[in-house]
């Protein structure tokens, strides 16, 4: 009896294992992603902490957010959101790490930007609506390609071939303006084995915060051939992304004010008095992906399969720098025709050195991918093996739109530089069923990676990188089936991570090291299932979150040293009738950096163990549903326990929890026979109205001014507000 485990928040989205049946190679059906998801994914038998979505369940909760936060109520997942209501920019924590250290793969395809190692789900609106299925892994996890998972990896399947035609027509409409409209259709699989389908989709929002408005467009065009031994599919997909800038935040004493207020763009007089806001100060990028999958049956034990990949990125975001600001508050120099690459300019016989400017920083990259994958599968053995190789090439420069006191020459560059990055990987794993008890598993990875920057960056100033690495990643465990109810396992395996781009703009780092050491327990009964997972995840050079940002937001992060994280979660689900459900998810955890020094007042400190950033040591979700046969309602909590948001267990920098309160309502208002079908999805966000801050950000700096021989440490903190009381409504038609 296969092991199903069941955990839906947001109407059953929350951590939901569905059963993963065997692929016995005989039957025509089998999907075109079967090798690549038998070789990246876990399945019921793989003694690691996993979490399956299928598309069912992520159509429930996309009304338009975008996709981390239709996971937010995943075990031990923190989501933030910029805009504050979930549309535009929005990102992911998992175990405390954030989305630098979750690995994404989309067909197998890397995701994570080469350089940066993010993943940037703005640029793929409304892609929720294209994915069969996923996989959240906790943990290093299985071997994957791309970036190294540091504390999860998201595996996403793409659209499956529809057996029947249809249409669908899905819009909805909220808060803050938000809009989503989306248009869906498949042919159907002929008789032939051929199949096309796609995907439109648009949506807008004016934002929780001030002038945090998005314009998201996306698009998805798959072509597949199926036959008994061959499998193919073609695809496109992206978007385009035009948001107003929101990653400023808002200082303690905005907050408390006018906690939607959004610094970004602000125009000052001679005099310092705020006259208005850049109407320009936005966002803009394009991202297109184009992929390949062909799939070969070589017997009825053996599959290979074949995936190519390209990606092209090209956008800039917009930015005024204003005089009066940058000589009297920031600082920073963006103002300095030196910033700009422009000679000094002399003005009856007076040098005018600085102006205020309208600058466009652009990104241009191409990524290309290939991935090879070989299944085998018969009696007690499960082979995969597999190699990946990727080349990426970005290049980053900055065009002078608009300056007060210089004649520009059109697309004047004050900066450039290229980043070039080659990643490639090859993986052995083998699943062996001793007997019906004992299940062993063993998977081991040898990753190269070599990144190479040169040129200019804004200053202008130099930047160079040479960096190139290989690691070495084994993992294996051992999984216990005493009956039919209950499923024990231990694992342990290794990964290494190389710095990000950010990393080096910032400092020398070193790559990161960690082992992982995960124990389970897996119980169920008809009515009742019980999770639970213990983990040691013990780090060497941690390129931890130091809790300061850059000029665009990105976290800036440092070599830790020693530190761990350390904890259990526990999932569970109860039919308590045939009509109510009551399921939950609870992750307590301890996340420490190891013997930590900091310099303050110019006197290098011991502070011993010390919270690392953005780990909050308590993280629980709950949902209570109540469903008949054509509607359902569903009352789903979220509670994040306080977080420091810097490494040095600062008062200041301490980000207080919160518990977040929705109800979701699903209703099918018609189910013609052989005709259409309309629902309907009600989503009421934040029912009490609490005031939270999901993110924020925290710095220190020495003050050697204000008092000679003084040195001062001053600390400061900023915030990212969300909405309080907010819903979206929707209507799906499809015939």
């Amino acid at each position: 009896m296969k092991y199903i485990i069941t955990l839906m928040l947001g109407c059953s989205l929350m951590a939901q294992q569905a059963n993963t049946t065997q692929d016995t190679l005989t039957a025509n059906t089998v999907a075109l992603s079967s090798v690549t998801v038998s070789a990246l994914r876990a399945n019921e038998d793989t003694p690691m902490a996993f979490t399956n979505t299928s598309e069912e369940e992520l159509n429930k909760q996309n009304l338009g957010k975008d996709l981390p936060v239709l996971l937010r109520f995943l075990p031990n997942v923190v989501t933030t959101s910029d805009a504050g209501a979930g549309v535009g920019y929005t990102g992911i924590r998992v175990r405390g790490s954030d989305a630098t250290r979750v690995n994404v793969t989309i067909n197998g395809i890397a995701y994570n930007d080469a350089e940066s190692h993010g993943t940037f789900w703005v640029n793929l609106s409304d892609f929720a609506s294209s994915v069969s299925d996923l996989q959240l892994q906790r943990g290093v996890g299985t071997s994957t390609n791309g970036a190294a998972a540091f504390g999860a990896s998201l595996n996403i399947n793409t659209t499956e071939p529809s057996q029947d035609a249809y249409a669908l027509l899905s819009s909805s409409a909220g808060s803050f303006n938000t809009f989503k409209n989306t248009v869906k259709f498949s042919t159907g699989l002929s008789k032939s084995g051929f199949e096309f389908s796609g995907r439109l989709s648009g949506i807008t929002s004016d934002g929780y915060i001030d002038r945090a408005s998005s314009n998201l467009k996306g698009y998805f065009l798959q072509g597949t051939y199926s036959s008994v031994n061959t499998k193919i599919k073609a695809l496109t997909f992206g978007g385009h992304e035009r948001t107003y800038q929101a990653w400023y935040g808002v200082t303690a004493d905005t907050l408390s004010v006018n906690r939607t207020y959004n610094p970004a763009g602000e125009q000052y007089d001679e005099a310092g008095v705020l006259e208005g806001y850049y109407n320009d100060q936005v966002d803009n990028y394009n991202q297109d992906h184009t992929q390949l999958h062909i799939e070969q049956r070589l017997s009825n034990s053996s599959r290979l399969s074949l995936g190519l990949n390209y990606t092209h990125g090209y956008g800039y975001y917009q930015e005024f720098y204003d005089l009066w600001y940058d000589q009297n508050v920031s600082f920073g120099g963006d103002t300095d025709y030196g910033y700009l690459k422009l000679p000094p300019l002399s003005v009856n016989g007076q040098s005018i050195t600085a102006t205020e400017n309208a600058v466009r920083k652009w990104l241009d990259n191409d990524f290309y991918a290939a991935n090879v994958l070989y299944h085998y599968q018969k009696g007690k053995h499960n082979i995969s093996a597999g190699a990946y190789y990727s080349s990426y090439e970005g290049l980053h420069f900055g065009e002078l739109m608009w300056a007060n006191r210089v004649d520009v020459n059109p697309g004047h560059r004050f900066y450039e530089n290229t980043g070039k990055k080659k990643d490639g990987n090859i993986f052995y794993k083998w699943d062996v069923s001793v007997n019906e008890k004992w299940h062993l598993y063993a998977d081991a990875q040898l990753r190269w990676v070599d990144y190479k920057v040169s040129g200019e960056v804004a200053g202008p100033e130099s930047f160079t990188v040479n960096d190139a690495h290989t690691f070495f990643n084994p993992k294996a465990g051992v999984l216990y089936k005493p009956n039919n109810n209950n499923q024990f396992y231990i694992s342990f395996a290794k990964a290494h991570k190389e710095p990000n781009r950010t990393d080096f703009e910032n400092g020398s780092p070193v790559p990161e090291a960690l082992d992982d050491l995960e124990f389970g327990w897996r119980w169920k009964t008809a009515d009742a299932f019980l999770n639970a997972n213990i983990y040691f995840m013990s780090y060497k050079n941690q390129l931890v979150l130091t809790g300061a940002i850059d000029q665009v937001g990105a976290p800036i992060r440092a070599n830790s040293g020693d530190s761990y994280r350390r904890g259990i979660e526990l999932e569970g689900g109860w039919n308590i009738t045939s009509n109510i459900n009551w399921q939950a998810n609870v992750a307590w955890s301890r996340n420490r950096n190891r013997d930590k020094f900091f310099k303050r007042d110019g006197v290098l400190q011991s502070l011993g163990d010390t919270q690392l950033a953005f780990s909050p040591s308590l993280v629980a979700s709950q949902q209570l549903t109540y469903a008949s046969d054509n509607w359902s309602v569903s009352f789903v909590s979220k509670y994040v326990g306080e977080q420091y948001m810097g490494n040095i267990d600062a008062e200041l920098s301490k980000l207080d929890g919160y518990l977040i309160n929705d109800i979701q309502v699903q209703a099918l208002l018609l189910n013609k026979q052989n005709g259409p079908s309309l629902n309907l999805n009600l989503h009421l966000h934040n029912i009490f109205d609490e005031l939270i801050s999901s993110n924020g950000y925290f710095y220190t700096y020495d003050d050697d001014y204000s008092v000679p021989n003084v040195v001062t440490t001053i600390e400061g903190v900023g915030y990212y507000p969300q909405a309080g009381r907010h819903f979206m409504a929707g209507l799906t038609l499809t015939f």
